[in-house]
C-alpha cells in the first residue's frame, strides 16, 4: 500500500509560481513512477508531468512544458512539482499519483496506469 499526501496548493496571480510536493509513505516497490495530475472545473483529469522513480526521466503535457517541473527527493520519498509562470488555465485540483510499474514517455501521463491517488491540492491563478 501507498499513501500519498498532497501540499503547497493555494491562489497565485498570473505569472506567479508555486511548488507542490507530494509525500509518499508505504511500499517503495510499489512507487516505480510518480505522476501529477490536473482536473479543473468541468474538464476532465489531465495527466501534467511525470517521473520515473528509477532513473529520474521525466515527460510533460505540452500545456506546462516549459513551465513545469517534475523532480523528486528519494531520501524524502517526496516528488515535487514546481509551477512558473502560471495562467488562470492551469486553476484545477493537482493529485499525485504512484505507479507500481516503470512508465515511460507518454504513459507517464495516463491515468490509468496509475495505481494510488492522493486526496488532492487546489491551485487557483487569477488574471
Amino acid at each position: 500500500q501507498v499513501q500519498l499526501v498532497e501540499s503547497g496548493g493555494g491562489s497565485v496571480q498570473a505569472g506567479g509560481s508555486l511548488r507542490l510536493s507530494c509525500a509518499a509513505s508505504g511500499s517503495t516497490a510499489s512507487r516505480k513512477s510518480m505522476g501529477w495530475f490536473r482536473q479543473g472545473p468541468g474538464k476532465q483529469r489531465e495527466g501534467v508531468a511525470g517521473i520515473y522513480t528509477g532513473g529520474d526521466r521525466t515527460y510533460y503535457a505540452d500545456s506546462v512544458k516549459g513551465r513545469f517541473t517534475i523532480s523528486q527527493d528519494n531520501a524524502k520519498n517526496t516528488v515535487y512539482l514546481q509551477m512558473n509562470s502560471l495562467k488562470p488555465d492551469d486553476t484545477a485540483m493537482y493529485y499525485c499519483a504512484a505507479a507500481s510499474s516503470p512508465l515511460y514517455y507518454w504513459d507517464l501521463l495516463l491515468a490509468s496506469k496509475y495505481n494510488y491517488w492522493g486526496q488532492g491540492t487546489q491551485v487557483t491563478v487569477s488574471s
